[in-house]
């Protein structure tokens, strides 16, 4: 299942096989705005940068973008920032920046069209101007093998202030797809090349299939003129006031729905009427507010074995939406113990029955836990909880923990997994603005642990984590990675 079966339609109807090239320029395109203005800002916060330099690396800029210098004589003094500092303490740098800023500018859209090219048996490449350390993290991320990028010259694992040429722009993106495709038998002539700028009209011309994305004014006149297919992706980028407002309405819907089950337990006595009729309230007013879509598989799974376990691959904070939206009602769920100290909001999870555990400390989350299995067997109610642990920076399936699998043992419940595929384009981990979009979702078929036990857990740890990575369309991928 594909989130974004309009985007990759085309790319499906293509013959399988690696002599298709799929290459993606990354600033504007795979990524919304530019790399290399995140490294600056942290380098400045971080205190790397004098006054001094960052006039001097401004007005280089400037001088490029005004057409005034070339992109290698641009580089070349821009590298100058960086003579004497060690690569690896540099790259590092650049893992951290695609963590905390990079990873959630990744447009959805185009990593379904990365996954849909890889999935094809395609070579996918990123072909850029910037230099590896922007980039490589987030082709890692997306499962791409090949970047061929602007290098910078290293002497004993130190940056001599010197670029390698030819720079990856302009004539030297050809360069570089040309050598890709000599070494890889990649056939240009039926190949990909999507990119938003007109800097990169040589290589646009060069492929077979120039596909214009985002484009800058100069790039869309051509594309109109030469009838190239031309698509916009509105999901990442500068936020509208709308967008501030929806995600400020979100932890507020939480808190109101949840007031107004009071006089629901007031009149009745019943808490557990209360809670269920503030979840199913919060449920769609939350979903209302944001613009959140369910595309539902499955569906009867959640009420066919009930109570139960039901596990999620945790990807966004919407997904706790996205949970309620499902489950509606005689349900609680497991969450980290720093909630607690939200304002109003953690009191509000507490008091819904949420048990919040310290991840750190094994025992007292497993007492936690233990808790829960009179909540299961007693009160009839299910528990839903990410075996993940907590949210992933990318739609990457991360490690099981066996917290939820023990609880289903020892509750003699069934697990039903709940697979959530793209919550992560609504809101991405470290992303405060919420996103409208439709969120795909696969609730797999109940699965009997009667005749489980704690010496066979981690085979069946791996059997239902593998359940995911096939529905996902991960398998493949982390095979891969495993061999290499």
């Amino acid at each position: 299942m594909s989130p974004h079966q309009d985007v990759v339609a085309e790319v499906l109807k293509l013959p399988d096989g690696p002599e298709i090239g799929a290459l993606f320029d990354f600033d504007g395109t795979v990524i919304s705005g530019y790399s290399i203005m995140a490294f600056i800002k942290e380098q400045i916060r971080r205190g790397h940068l004098s006054p001094r330099e960052l006039v001097e690396l401004l007005s280089t800029m400037a001088s490029f973008g005004l057409g005034d210098l070339g992109f290698s004589a641009m580089m070349l003094a821009a590298s100058q920032f960086l003579r004497g500092i060690r690569e690896d303490s540099y790259a590092n740098f650049g893992e951290e920046l695609f963590e905390s800023h990079i990873a959630r500018l990744i447009y959805p859209e185009s990593r379904s069209l990365v996954q849909a090219h890889l999935k094809k048996g395609h070579t996918v490449a990123i072909v850029t101007s910037a230099t590896p350390y922007q980039v490589r993290p987030a082709a890692r991320a997306l499962g791409i093998e090949h970047v061929l990028c602007t290098e910078l010259e290293v002497e004993d694992g130190v940056f001599t202030g010197a670029v390698v040429l030819p720079a990856c722009f302009g004539p030297g993106k050809v360069t570089a797809a040309e050598s890709l495709s000599e070494r890889l038998g990649v056939d240009l002539s039926k190949s990909f090349f999507y990119s938003d700028s007109y800097d990169d009209i040589e290589l646009l011309e060069r492929v077979g299939n120039p596909r214009p994305l985002n484009p800058n004014n100069k790039l869309l006149a051509v594309a109109e003129r030469r009838g190239w297919p031309v698509r916009r992706f509105g999901s990442r980028g500068q936020p509208q006031i709308t967008d501030i407002l929806r995600s400020a309405m979100l932890p507020v819907s939480m808190v109101g729905s949840f007031l107004a089950g009071f006089p629901i337990w007031a009149l009745t006595g019943s808490r557990r009427d209360a809670l269920n009729f503030s979840i199913s309230l919060f449920a769609d007013t939350a979903s209302a507010l944001i613009g959140l879509n369910l595309k539902v598989t499955g569906e009867q799974h959640l009420w066919s074995h009930r109570p139960a376990v039901f596990i999620f691959n945790h990807q966004s904070n919407v997904d706790l939406v996205v949970v309620s939206r499902l489950m509606r009602r005689d349900i609680t769920g497991v969450g980290k113990r720093e909630i607690r100290d939200i304002p109003v909001l953690g009191r509000v999870m507490e008091s819904a029955g949420i048990v919040l555990i310290d991840r750190q400390d094994s025992a007292s989350a497993i007492e936690a836990l233990t808790s829960l299995v009179d909540t299961m067997r007693v009160e009839g109610k299910s528990v839903c909880l990410s075996p993940e642990g907590t949210r992933t920076l990318t739609p990457k399936l991360a490690k099981f923990k066996k917290g939820a699998f023990h609880l289903a043992i020892q509750a003699g419940a069934p697990i039903v997994p709940i697979v959530i595929h793209n919550s992560s384009d609504v809101q991405p981990k470290g992303d405060m603005i919420v996103h409208p979009g439709t969120v795909d979702v696969e609730v797999l078929p109940p699965i009997d642990t009667s005749d489980w036990s704690a010496s066979t857990i981690d085979s069946h740890v791996e059997s239902v984590r593998n359940q995911y990575l096939l529905a996902l369309d991960q398998k493949k991928v982390e095979l891969e990675a495993e061999a290499t």
